[in-house]
């Protein structure tokens, strides 16, 4: 047999800050192909919801070419560690720290990032989101560059921008509309209140969900979930918000109660990728790239100026809202938007004294 070449970029790399697995890839009966694998790309930071960092960034997109390189893959499985989140977006503790007030410096990150989202788009394998909990933010835009989303019916999908001094143009206002339509989008992006699984599936951002809480041993849909589902006079299911009330606090007694597990997860997985495993292998791989065409569209078009606006955009409202976000008490987080405005309207230049009139609490800007 022909010796076979090596192309990646850094072979034998240690990965560090994600997990990098080769899994047995399962037949439609559940038992393990020979020979055939599935590749795992974790983010590897739980303490903090998954958020990725610089090294970890670099690591997705060696992660991402590895898998496309390796013969034996069949997909890709992109997920986060534990059961909380997928993940949050960038690491907000890094971005307070390091990169606020310094544009250059997220100028250089922000092009590992878009590199980042670029390497899931071209992927040459089908890729699965495995959502276990959050996908939020910079999060929400790795997860729609992926082909397919399987998630837990406990997580919860959404932006962060305009409530922490960004804007979700690293790829939610290129993908989010091709989703679930403009007017969606446009609510979602601007006031950036999340959805829940049940919601996300109902308006076509993910593919599946499955439960994931188990109560008394048995599992039970999402509780939260169910009370915001409902009939409305023309008999259309539409989803609303239950805030107070015995319905809620029924169900959060209910997940009190209960415990998390990913099993059914996993086995959705699995399965959807068995269905993909009885396919061409390379008339998979055209179709995939075909439909990333509509994403890359836009993408491609727009990622570089994306990534200047964001660099500069680090001396301003992102200084302050990363910043505020990260020294901010767990029940005040975001700047007084009102005091904001208000000090602009009266011609106030962006600068300590600002950041300090509107922030959480004054550790916000040291």
């Amino acid at each position: 047999m022909k010796a076979l070449k090596e192309h990646n970029l850094v072979p034998g790399y240690a990965y560090a800050d994600i997990l990098y697995e080769k899994r047995p890839c399962m037949d439609s009966d559940g038992t393990p192909v020979p020979g055939l694998f599935n590749a795992w790309i974790v983010l590897n930071n739980p303490k903090q919801y998954n958020s990725y960092t610089t090294r970890a960034v670099k690591e997705v997109i060696l992660a991402f070419g590895e898998a496309s390189n390796d013969r034996s893959v069949v997909a890709v499985v992109f997920t986060g560690a534990d059961d909380k989140a997928f993940c949050t977006g960038g690491n907000t503790k890094e971005y307070a720290e390091y990169y606020a007030g310094h544009p250059q410096e997220y100028s250089q990150y922000m092009r590992l990032f878009n590199d980042m989202v670029s390497a899931i788009l071209k992927c040459e394998k089908p890729v699965i989101n495995r959502v276990n909990g959050m996908r939020i933010g910079g999060g929400q835009e790795i997860g729609m560059a992926c082909d397919f989303t399987i998630a837990s019916d406990l997580a919860r999908f959404g932006q962060a921008g305009p409530k922490h001094g960004s804007a979700a143009i690293g790829g939610s206002t290129d993908f989010l509309h091709l989703y679930v339509g403009m007017e969606r989008a446009m609510n979602s992006l601007t006031l950036c209140e999340p959805w829940t699984a049940h919601q996300a599936l109902h308006i076509g951002l993910i593919t599946e969900i499955v439960p994931a809480l188990k109560v008394d041993g048995r599992f039970v849909p999402n509780p939260l979930a169910v009370i915001d589902r409902y009939a409305d006079d023309f008999g259309r299911i539409v989803f609303g918000s239950v805030k107070t009330g015995d319905a809620l606090a029924k169900a959060k007694d209910m997940l009190a109660k209960g415990t998390v597990d990913l099993s059914l997860l996993d086995a959705a997985v699995d399965r959807h990728i068995a269905k993909l495993l009885h396919t061409f292998p390379n008339c998979l791989h055209k179709t995939l790239t075909e439909v990333r065409k509509k994403k890359l569209e836009h993408w491609d078009k727009n990622k570089e100026g994306s990534r200047e606006w964001l660099a500069l955009n680090m001396m301003t409202e992102a200084k302050a809202g990363f910043r505020a976000f990260n020294a901010g008490s767990k029940a005040k987080r975001e700047v007084d938007f009102v005091k904001l405005r208000q000090l602009l309207a009266e011609g106030q230049a962006w600068g300590p004294e600002l950041e300090q009139a509107i922030a959480p609490v004054p550790e916000a800007i040291n």
